[in-house]
Order: C-alpha cells, then structure tokens, then sequence
C-alpha cells in the first residue's frame, strides 16, 4: 500500500468503461453484411486492421473514423467506391455506437471514491472531444477528477506536456490503463509510472509488448484491486 499522496491518471475506454468491445460488434455485423466471395474473415479483418492503422493517424479515433474505414475497406475490395446506399448501410451498423448506454467496468464508482480521498485523480483520454465527452456525461464519473483532458493522440508528448501543464512529479505520478501502445509505454518514456490493467477486448492497434522487469509498471488483473496498492 503506498500511502504517500499520489497523482493517479486514469484511462476512460475499457478501463473506465467498456468500449471497443461495441466496436467489435459493429466489425462483426460489417464481415457478415459484406459477405466477400473469396476472403475468409481473419483475411477481411486483415485489410480492415490495415486501413483503420492509417485512418487513425489521418483522422483520429472513434465512430467517425470507424465508419470512415468500413467504407474504405469496402472501397479496397470492391474496386469502387463504395455508394450511397453502402453507405447508409455501414451507418445503420454503427448506430448502436451512438444509442448504447456507457456500461461502466465492475468496481469503477466504488474504487475512485476509496482513491479519491486518498490521492488526486485526473482523466486522460484520446478521440473525438464531442464522443469522449459524451461517455464521460453518460458515465456520471466526472466528479470524481481534479481534471479532464481529451487529446487527439497518448504519446511521449502527450505524457510530457500533462507533466508540465499540472506541475506533476513523475516518480509519484501514475498512468492508469489498458493499452500498452497510449496508456503505458509512452507514460513509462515520460518519466511517469504505470499500472496496466488489461481488458479482454483491448483493440488490437492498442496492443504492445510490455517489459515485465521494469519494476514500474504495476500489473493488475482488476480495476477494484487499485485500492490494495494505493
């Protein structure tokens, strides 16, 4: 138990709450709805992983940028553009992306109001500001942070820049998360320590090889096992 006051930075989606395991879904009903002659399903989420790879770089994270690849993958194998029909189609498969509630990870509420009055909590998280902002309303977490921050991209520079901005110590700083790729290892090249807290339906372009030897990073199997250890 550190008992020591420390500053905790919390991932929202899939550590918060669930999320890309609605993203899988809508992947799912979109490889069934495009019913490809040739290319079985692990070969169709090939090319989809592929394009989404470089969408996020051009247009972000999200819904949007979800549908943005659907339509081009449907591009990609179609050899055309894909129509206005297709389109819609793709749109309707998404829609729960939108309607759905945000369902929170067990043990969310209970552990940040232990650790709320233990140590100073922010938020961190990555995508659209509009989307992002909506799940954390719907979450009804917001009240639990000292700050809230939505960025385009969790990097080095992301990581250096919330350092700077919040005047946080890094060796009593830690990022909380369960992406390897935006939550732990650029937080770890920053300076700050981490807690990795894996979730079954991380997306795959979240996924990285974490160094089990670096004695900073602190793995845990549950999010509500946060309070046995600060």
């Amino acid at each position: 138990m550190r008992h020591s006051r420390q500053v905790l930075v919390f991932d929202a989606d899939d550590t918060l709450w669930e999320n890309n395991v609605l993203f899988e879904r809508v992947i799912e009903d979109f490889l069934d709805w495009l019913a490809h002659p040739t290319l079985d399903r692990r070969e169709l989420r090939a090319v989809l992983d592929d394009i989404e790879r470089a969408n996020t770089v051009a247009h972000g994270y999200g819904t949007q940028s979800l549908l943005r690849s659907l339509a081009d993958c449907v591009t990609r194998l179609r050899s055309r553009p894909a129509t206005a029909r297709e389109h819609a189609e793709i749109k309707e498969l998404a829609a729960a992306l939108v309607d759905d509630q945000v369902e929170l990870i067990p043990g969310v509420a209970e552990t940040l109001t232990a650790l709320g009055e233990r140590h100073d909590l922010l938020l961190l998280t990555k995508g659209d500001p509009d989307e992002q902002q909506r799940k954390i309303e719907m979450s009804q977490l917001a009240h639990y942070f000292r700050e809230i921050g939505i960025v385009p991209e969790k990097n080095d520079a992301t990581y250096r820049g919330l350092i700077e901005t919040h005047g946080l110590t890094p060796a009593t700083s830690w990022m909380i998360g369960n992406s390897p790729k935006s939550d732990i290892l650029p937080a770890r090249q920053a300076g700050m320590n981490a807690v990795f807290i894996p979730n079954p339906h991380t997306w795959v372009l979240e996924h990285g090889e974490l160094d089990h030897s670096d004695a900073q990073v602190l793995h845990l199997k549950s999010f509500h096992e946060l309070t046995r250890h600060f």
